[in-house]
């Protein structure tokens, strides 16, 4: 069969296996995806998730020597839940993004490229393939924009007509020289309002993000939250998703093909007390299912004890209270010591005296310090 046959092939098969849209380019270098991220590291603007050797991001024979092409695939996810529940003044509830809604989508898309993978396999036994999504060393989004997939839209997600940017996206790297498709031009224009909603300022340009200040970055951290983000992080505990809400191309976009990233509205929209003091084990069983997890309890209990402080949340004041002198760890009782500083009044106050006595971490001092004349500044006015 010609390339153009078994690409013919390839892309009736992708549908009965539940990919919502499918891309094919060229296996030649990124060259301008590498220019890009030799400025991104020299202004300082990486994450440190991303692979840092810049030449396997952008050299895909380095990843499947006599690589031609690259398949693009997409899996279109909800933006909206369905029996979402409220937060109320009792229980107070966080928000994990809608990329973590419902099954870890690595796993989901894995499954769906292990499947299409095999199929190529069977089409072609001499042919080579390697698969990645996400934490591969490929630029998803690169790879998309130029297998026709969608754009590249100043809140740096990947456009596609079809869907918005609410897809989930993954790569094939194959020795078959398939017909390569059309990359779809930029359809953001003059639109500026994802620039201009970024809750940091970390859309510093159209294109261009400055990792260090992006809200989606900063909630998976696990040191102390920088002070000035904390209350921009309101009650998100996983991600944000304001570049892709303000986004025109995502009006009315909300897709449920798929069963297994359907959220369960108690875990993308959990209370946040009881996260203060949830076990390991626990954690685990409830929240390891989600992409939201992958780095532990530890970011998600301190944006949780964010939450409860941006809500002023008097009724959390026993867990906070219990988190700050029993917790072992300085992290979590330095934020809990700011958020008791954001609720105030005597209760809080007395419990941050008692805790200044005992303390003996420097960081964990002054938090405690700084909310102390919080309260007391209160006390003054």
């Amino acid at each position: 069969m010609t390339g153009a046959q078994l690409k013919e092939k390839v892309v009736a098969y992708s549908k009965s296996i539940g990919i919502d849209k499918i891309g094919f380019t060229t296996a030649d270098p990124f060259v301008e995806l590498k220019e890009r991220l030799r400025t991104q590291q020299e202004l300082g603007f990486q994450s440190g998730f991303e692979e840092a050797d810049i030449e396997k991001r952008t050299e895909p024979e380095l990843l499947l020597p006599k690589a031609r092409s690259i398949i693009s695939i997409a899996l279109a996810y909800p933006s909206k839940m369905k029996d979402a529940p409220r937060s109320t003044k009792e229980d107070r509830r966080g928000i994990f993004c809608r990329a973590s809604w419902g099954r870890d989508y690595h796993d989901v898309l894995r499954e769906r490229m292990n499947k299409l993978q095999q199929y190529i396999l069977e089409l072609d036994p001499e042919a080579k393939v390697v698969s990645m999504v996400d934490t591969g060393e490929l630029s998803d989004r690169a790879v998309a924009e130029r297998a026709g997939i969608g754009w590249s839209g100043k809140n740096c997600a990947t456009i596609t007509p079809e869907f918005g940017s609410y897809v989930y996206l993954g790569e094939l790297i194959t020795t078959i020289p398939f017909p390569p498709d059309q990359p779809i031009s930029d359809q953001c224009g003059t639109c500026n309002k994802c620039v201009d909603a970024c809750p940091t300022g970390a859309l510093v340009t159209g294109g261009q993000l400055d990792s260090n200040k992006c809200i989606a970055f900063l909630t998976q951290t696990k040191g102390f939250l920088p002070e000035q983000y904390r209350e921009k992080l309101g009650n998100r505990l996983y991600g944000c998703d304001t570049c892709q809400q303000v986004c025109p191309e995502n009006k009315g976009m909300d897709f449920h093909h798929h069963a297994e990233m359907e959220p369960d509205p108690e875990l993308a929209k959990p209370k946040l007390k009881p996260l203060l003091t949830i076990r390991n084990r626990e954690f685990k069983e409830k929240f390891g299912p989600v992409s939201g997890s992958w780095r532990g309890k530890k970011p998600i209990q301190r944006n949780a004890i964010i939450a409860l402080g941006n809500f002023k949340d008097e009724t959390a004041l026993p867990e906070l209270i219990y988190v700050l002198t029993e917790d072992p760890r300085p992290v979590i009782r330095g934020t809990a010591a700011w958020a008791l500083g954001k609720i105030k009044g005597s209760q809080a106050e007395n419990a941050l005296k008692q805790a200044k006595e005992r303390e003996k971490d420097k960081d964990v001092l002054d938090e405690i310090n700084r909310s102390l004349k919080m309260v007391e500044n209160q006390a003054i006015s």
